[in-house]
């Protein structure tokens, strides 16, 4: 098993809480994670309808099989366990007594906050990310170009198996995303949902425009929000949000839209080769997409606040992302080519007249870095796991 860089933030969480609660998109390892975790206490999945008709027969009666704490996977499945899991949890002051997971953030997290607030910590799994992925033998013996790692993605059953991913996420996309997805919402056009999705995937990297969307299927715009919320909460996208400053500067306020895997990205796309990739009109995005990602991933399992942004003013001045890390303002700046010259700093430099003391970085596809100055550099792709 690949370790994942999030197991020591999770054994803090079970120290500090009664439950942790684990989300993440499907197939991510919250399974794996929690029996690692919690190797002796039982494993209940909800997704077994015997489980969950046992369960919702009688709830209270169930839960006392599991007294002295149990894992519950997918457990948004069932929102009548959570008033009970209450009385449970503040019966019992022990920490760490429960791991909860679930693949849909909004729901599972209603329903917690609901019942469990202030008993249990939130942890999000995210597919695996680089700097997990380089620290494997297997990995190592292999010289895997950064093409090759956007179009695998991160799910770990490609990796652990060694599969193709083309073949893996198109049945991915079946099982979870037209089916379980639009489920949760009782979706009934599933060719309009369809297509948002690969609209979705057209437009990675830019402005989200919701009236765009709502034209080209053919739904309102309320459907295009709900709908889109959807997919957010269920870790196929997200909406990276404008950063807002006092410069005086017109300011973007439109977010940036993002797949979580840029794996399922260019299924989406009918990207299957490198060759493609590197050809395809949204190469820069694509390797926008997957940077981001990386980032978040980084963030998100060294337990930092996910607090990316990015920046566009009215007069073209743009930064791909803009954060806060231990304390320090950073500004990156991300591009697919292989060799960087001065040009690609212009933003940066922008960037520098407002923010002088913030830490300011080109990332690209090449192998090459280099510091420019004691607040700017150019990173190689490379380097993504130390961001």
């Amino acid at each position: 098993m690949i370790p994942r860089a999030i197991l020591p933030q999770a054994q803090l969480y079970l120290s500090q809480f009664r439950a942790v609660c684990i989300t993440g998109p499907r197939q991510s390892g919250k399974t794996t994670l929690s029996k690692m975790l919690f190797k002796k206490y039982p494993y209940v999945n909800f997704e077994n309808p015997d489980t969950q008709a046992k369960a919702e027969e009688n709830p209270a009666a169930f839960l006392q099989n599991y007294t002295n704490g149990a894992i519950f996977d997918e457990v948004q499945r069932m929102p009548v366990l959570f008033r009970y899991l209450q009385e449970i949890l503040d019966n019992n002051q022990s920490r760490g007594q429960f791991i909860l997971t679930g693949s849909n953030h909004f729901l599972l997290q209603e329903q917690m906050s609901q019942s469990l607030a202030g008993r249990a910590g939130y942890l999000t799994l995210l597919p695996l990310s680089y700097a997990e992925l380089s620290q494997t033998h297997a990995f190592k013996q292999k010289n895997h170009t950064l093409q090759q790692l956007i179009l695998t993605g991160g799910y770990p059953e490609i990796w652990h198996e060694q599969l193709q991913p083309h073949i893996w996420l198109a049945a991915y996309f079946q099982t979870y995303v037209q089916r379980d997805v639009r489920l949760l919402k009782n979706i009934g056009n599933l060719a309009a949902f369809t297509k948002l999705i690969y609209l979705c995937a057209a437009h990675a990297g830019q402005l989200l425009n919701r009236e765009t969307f709502a034209s080209a299927i053919g739904v309102d715009n309320k459907t295009i929000q709900s709908w889109l919320g959807l997919l957010e909460t269920s870790f196929i996208i997200y909406l990276l949000p404008p950063w807002h400053n006092n410069t005086g500067k017109r300011i973007i306020k439109s977010p940036k839209l993002y797949f979580y895997d840029t794996g399922l990205l260019c299924y989406l796309l009918n990207i299957k080769t490198t060759t493609q990739l590197q050809q395809h009109l949204a190469y820069g995005a694509i390797v926008e997409n997957w940077v981001i990602s990386e980032i978040k991933k980084n963030r998100l399992n060294e337990g930092f606040p996910d607090n990316l942004h990015f920046y566009r003013d009215s007069a073209g001045n743009e930064i791909d992302i803009v954060f806060e890390k231990n304390g320090i303002d950073m500004a990156i700046e991300i591009k697919g080519s292989k060799k960087w010259d001065n040009g690609m700093l212009r933003g940066l430099h922008y960037w520098d007249k407002y923010h002088p003391h913030a830490q300011k970085l080109l990332i690209y596809a090449g192998e090459e870095s280099r510091m420019i100055t004691d607040q700017l550099q150019v990173a190689s792709w490379t380097t993504i796991g130390d961001i």
